[in-house]
């Protein structure tokens, strides 16, 4: 038993430290439920290449990666769209995140709730994933995996010099 003690506290700690915050969710309206279609045409409407990032509020890596999409997206936003694509996860856990880590962001987000619009555009079930899209809506590039700030630059350059 005496092992097992400082185990337990530690867990105590780490638990008491990932919950029991609320976030004020007061001004981020509901998603929009994402659809294959929806998100090709918002591409095509906007008539820009896109960023298309998959997330989870429950993905600790998606957490790490947040603070650069915002910033990319509030760089590139004259010339490339952000889509925030959230995946498996509930509306409140969705707009906790949006609230803490991207508010003010210039990014539009659906909410994929099984997934489909994902499996859908060619990627798969794990989560951070980014898409990187032509102004047609066609699948440029996918990246799976936490993005870091030279593989964004790269990709969001490659889009912006193929014309997207």
């Amino acid at each position: 038993m005496r092992r097992l003690l400082p185990l337990v506290v530690a867990l105590t700690i780490v638990g008491a430290s990932c919950g029991g915050s609320s976030i004020d969710v007061a001004g981020i309206p509901d998603l929009p439920e994402a659809t294959t279609a929806g998100v090709v045409a918002a591409i095509e409407d906007s008539g820009l290449p896109a960023v298309v990032n998959v997330w989870a509020s429950w993905c600790g890596p998606c957490r790490s990666e947040a603070p650069l999409l915002a910033a990319a997206a509030t760089e590139f936003a004259d010339t490339v769209a952000f889509i925030g694509l959230n995946v498996r996860d509930s509306q409140n856990g969705a707009k906790q995140f949006i609230a803490e880590f991207l508010d003010g962001a210039p990014i539009d987000h659906v909410f994929d709730r099984d997934g489909s619009t994902v499996a859908d555009l060619g990627g798969s079930s794990g989560v951070p994933l980014t898409f990187f899209m032509n102004a047609d809506g066609s699948v440029a590039k996918i990246h799976f995996g936490v993005i870091d700030e030279r593989t964004l630059a790269l990709e969001v350059d490659e889009l912006v010099q193929a014309g997207g």
